[in-house]
């Protein structure tokens, strides 16, 4: 029996989206990615609310840097549900302590704190009573003594920041949905009144279009940023305000060209009201195009975020945001540190990377001619 060749339109761009190598290993990095984001805390060495454990002492220290470290339990009890532990991070009381080495004598701990040179610091006495009663002193220094290694190595404040990487990565995805999908609601919604009523209702819409566009991206949403107040939501507002534009244009193009076609001639003349005629027949055939915009507009997204954060209006500290921590360490590369930018700005590049492949083998893909 002959093989059976589907002509739907969306499995023949399927089939060609499959075709595209950099597409599809685009699109598995993505779902990693989000993944990462989902379970950052569950992957994150530092578990802590924002991955906010900081030790002064091994400050800007290197790949793969390991320190013995001493952890003091905190008599309070911490009342995060699991959900709360697990998508929003552990309210870490206990004390960390980064040590050279350490001794009992008697009841006491004496914890000799690390130091970059050779030079012996004061000891620590801490009172074994801290520490679980039922514990012997073997069981509380084989338990609350650990070697420690930082794989990515640790920030200015001697923060993990593999930990500050993958929790960050949320502030870019986050950034990047909450955005596309306001510009797309405002700029489906405007362009499409726009190409189908026409008349003063396009002129309106195509003078506010024009307004928006003539002003400079970051400049537009350094100033709603400021309207709002600076925080975590009011980004994600402003860029999402300044995105629809494109949009608007686009969708308002493809309605202008889809809604001469017979079938909305028919559902005219069946009596349809606007309404259903622009939602069920005219955006349905016109939102290709709008699909490879939002891919790289999630892509301008993620990097307008990152020059807010970077001038210190984005996402505000401690939250980890990739932007800011370029901001913080900028000036160690030149202090033989550059890794402590350079990491995070990879991470930047690589997201906004897959979405612009992504975005460019989806394009092909929908693309009818081909």
């Amino acid at each position: 029996m002959p093989e059976i060749k589907s002509n739907s339109l969306s499995k023949l761009a399927l089939q060609k989206f499959k075709k595209n190598f950099w597409g599809v290993l685009s699109f598995y990095f993505i779902v990693f990615c989000a993944f990462i984001a989902v379970f950052a805390y569950v992957l994150a060495p530092d578990d802590s609310k924002n991955a906010n454990q900081m030790h002064l002492s091994i400050h800007s220290k290197p790949p793969g840097f390991e320190v013995k470290m001493l952890t003091v339990p905190s008599q309070k009890v911490s009342n995060d549900s699991f959900f709360s532990r697990l998508f929003f991070g552990e309210q870490n009381t206990d004390n960390e302590i980064p040590i050279e080495k350490f001794e009992v004598v008697g009841d006491v701990l004496k914890a000799y704190p690390y130091s970059e040179d050779d030079t012996t610091g004061i000891p620590k006495m801490i009172p074994l009573q801290k520490f679980p009663k039922e514990l012997t002193t073997d069981e509380i220094t084989d338990q609350f003594v650990n070697t420690t290694t930082f794989i990515l190595g640790t920030d200015k404040y001697g923060r993990d920041l593999l930990s500050r990487m993958l929790v960050g990565i949320r502030i870019s995805f986050s950034i990047g949905f909450v955005a596309v999908l306001i510009s797309l609601i405002l700029g489906i919604s405007l362009g499409a009144a726009a190409g189908y009523f026409g008349g003063r209702v396009d002129a309106v819409i195509m003078w506010l279009i024009n307004v928006t566009w003539s002003i400079p991206t970051l400049l537009l949403v350094i100033a709603i940023t400021l309207a709002l107040g600076k925080g975590f939501w009011q980004v994600f507002i402003a860029v999402g305000l300044t995105m629809w534009v494109e949009v608007a244009r686009v969708v308002r193009g493809q309605v202008l060209s889809v809604k001469q076609m017979q079938y909305v001639t028919a559902a005219k003349a069946l009596g349809f009201t606007n309404f259903r005629i622009i939602t069920k027949h005219i955006l349905p055939n016109s939102l290709a195009p709008v699909i490879v915009i939002s891919a790289a507009n999630f892509a301008g997204a993620i990097l307008i975020e990152s020059g807010l954060s970077f001038l210190g209006i984005g996402a505000q500290p401690p939250t980890p945001s990739w932007g800011a921590m370029i901001k913080d360490h900028y000036s160690y590369i030149i202090l033989g540190k550059a890794y402590l930018a350079i990491i995070p700005g990879l991470g930047i590049m690589s997201l906004v990377m897959a979405f612009m492949l992504i975005g460019n083998a989806l394009r092909d893909a929908l693309d009818v001619k081909g």
